[in-house]
């Protein structure tokens, strides 16, 4: 009697312990999940409603100007997403290849000079040549200025991604290389069969760092590309709120009464809408890839 009693007070705990726990992951959930719904509701409301009473949860006056105006030239957002979709997929595949294998050579027992490339690549991290040197390097010397390439190349491989990549793959046992040399692999053969499915959880964190970072870029393009048909979605986004911009205040200069019909803070909540709606609505795809790498990529001692 004694044994049942103490079991289901257990199973009163945990039952207790599980409200708690759903309790707060919906209450996290909800804070993650108001400020985007009041962008999207902000981004259908009118612009005269926003101006006299802010930001709500629902829109006061449904209206759909902004979204009008972002596709009013469909040809447009669609390059643009094209280019973003290209350069985020290219850049996410190679960058995070090279950045496991630069990592993987530093993390090498047997490489005696991996310390000092691992403190070359951390000095680049503290000092640079500046603005002017890259820009002048990427324009007149490697010819990259719009380019599809210069989206990709100049910021493929990140030092921080590298050094944290080191730090895990340096918790992989060294006997699983040692005895896949003794079967007669080669370096490059260890690398693609045993390091890399062993290092899936920092692969998959990895990965979603460096897509972000693409799909969210828009400095490059304004510092590189001028041609309308290479200007990523951010990019171009962030143009036509310029473009906008500029029209209300030339208007409101000349006294024209016409500048209340051209929406600011309702296109910029519909140009939100439009940069991250893609990639919160492929999340829930990745997720599972995320999730599974985490346990698979478990190495058991």
């Amino acid at each position: 009697m004694h044994a049942t009693a103490v079991k289901r007070g257990l199973q009163k705990d945990r039952f207790f312990l599980s409200i708690i726990g759903y309790i707060t992951l919906i209450s996290m959930a909800l804070i993650s999940i108001i400020p985007f719904w009041i962008v999207l509701a902000s981004s259908f409301n009118d612009e005269n409603a926003i101006r006299i009473d802010g930001y709500s949860m629902f829109p006061k006056i449904f209206a759909t100007e902004a979204y009008r105006l972002i596709f009013e030239f469909p040809d447009a957002i669609l390059r643009a997403y094209g280019v973003t979709i290209t350069v985020t997929v290219v850049s996410t595949v190679l960058g995070l290849f090279l950045t496991a294998m630069t990592a993987y050579v530093l993390c090498r027992k047997d490489f005696k000079w991996r310390n000092h490339f691992a403190f070359y690549f951390f000095f680049t991290t503290l000092f640079s040549g500046g603005l002017v040197p890259w820009y002048l390097l990427i324009v007149n010397y490697l010819d990259m200025k719009d380019k599809l390439i210069v989206l990709i190349l100049p910021t493929l491989v990140n030092v921080f991604n590298i050094l944290v990549m080191r730090a895990f793959m340096s918790g992989i046992p060294d006997a699983i290389s040692e005895s896949a040399k003794i079967d007669g692999a080669g370096d490059f053969r260890i690398f693609l069969n045993l390091i890399l499915p062993l290092s899936k959880p920092a692969l998959a964190t990895i990965g979603l760092f460096i897509a972000l970072s693409h799909w969210n870029d828009w400095y490059m393009a304004l510092l590189f590309v001028s041609d309308e048909n290479l200007m990523p979605l951010q990019y171009y986004l962030y143009k036509m709120l310029g473009n906008l911009e500029g029209m209300r205040d030339a208007m409101a200069g000349s006294g024209s009464s016409v500048t209340v019909t051209i929406p600011g803070e309702s296109l910029k909540m519909a140009m939100t809408v439009v940069a991250t709606g893609p990639i919160i609505l492929a999340y829930p795809f990745i997720q599972k890839y995320f999730v599974k790498g985490l346990t698979i990529g478990a190495v058991k001692g």
